[in-house]
């Protein structure tokens, strides 16, 4: 594994970046604050340089909520977003740090939605971003890069990305929903019976109960 001081580009740290797309953002963007040592943890365990802006916004940042924290890009974590891109992943994507997974889990949204960076078991499209939506159990590729997605998120058509995942007075359920939480449906959106949102049972349930289910339900010796 690479040395920490190998890791931070002190001199094209996208960290600049990131913080451009933040002043002409279209979106509402919350930088969350990191903690210095958590950061470096992250970063080491993650590989990944920040000459990129997904080392960037993991040593620089303890998260990025957008939308009030409708969408949750993990970066080296925080109160508000428990969660960091190396240990989120550990034992989800890879066993051991400095292995490369076959896919990396980058963020999460309010209604149990995981986004997904390819590293080649999802598809021949490696570093392209997919979505696990809440209602399949099934990933769908967004042919975004990673910069393309924190990019979507800054700027683009959100709203409309969500449009048939929204229900009716849905912004009263998520004032009172925490960004270490979701919101799961029973029935199951992926059945017939879950199907129209309106009519399902809504509750909130923190995050990692949300990845666990959709993965048994994937996979039912989980």
């Amino acid at each position: 594994m690479k040395d920490l001081k190998d890791l931070i580009n002190k001199n094209e740290d996208a960290i600049i970046l990131i913080q451009t797309w933040k002043k002409s953002a279209r979106n509402k963007v919350q930088i969350l604050e990191r903690d210095s040592l958590k950061s470096k943890e992250a970063l080491f365990n993650i590989q990944i340089s920040t000459r990129s802006p997904m080392g960037a916004i993991v040593f620089h940042t303890g998260g990025i909520l957008i939308n009030d924290g409708w969408i949750r890009i993990y970066g080296s974590g925080n109160n508000k977003l428990d969660r960091n891109l190396p240990n989120w992943n550990k034992g989800k994507t890879f066993e051991n740090f400095g292995e490369k997974p076959g896919h990396l889990i980058i963020a999460d949204d309010a209604i149990g939605g995981f986004f997904l960076l390819n590293g080649g078991d999802l598809g021949s499209d490696l570093g392209k971003v997919y979505y696990f939506a809440p209602d399949s159990l099934e990933t769908e590729p967004l042919d975004f890069t990673y910069s393309d997605f924190i990019n979507f998120c800054f700027n683009g058509n959100v709203d409309g990305f969500y449009k048939d995942l929204r229900w009716k007075n849905w912004e009263k359920d998520f004032k009172d929903l925490s960004t270490n939480e979701a919101f799961i449906f029973y029935p199951y959106l992926w059945t017939k019976e879950g199907r129209d949102i309106n009519f399902v049972q809504k509750s909130k349930v923190s995050i990692e109960e949300v990845y666990k289910l959709k993965v048994s339900k994937m996979n039912p010796s989980y």
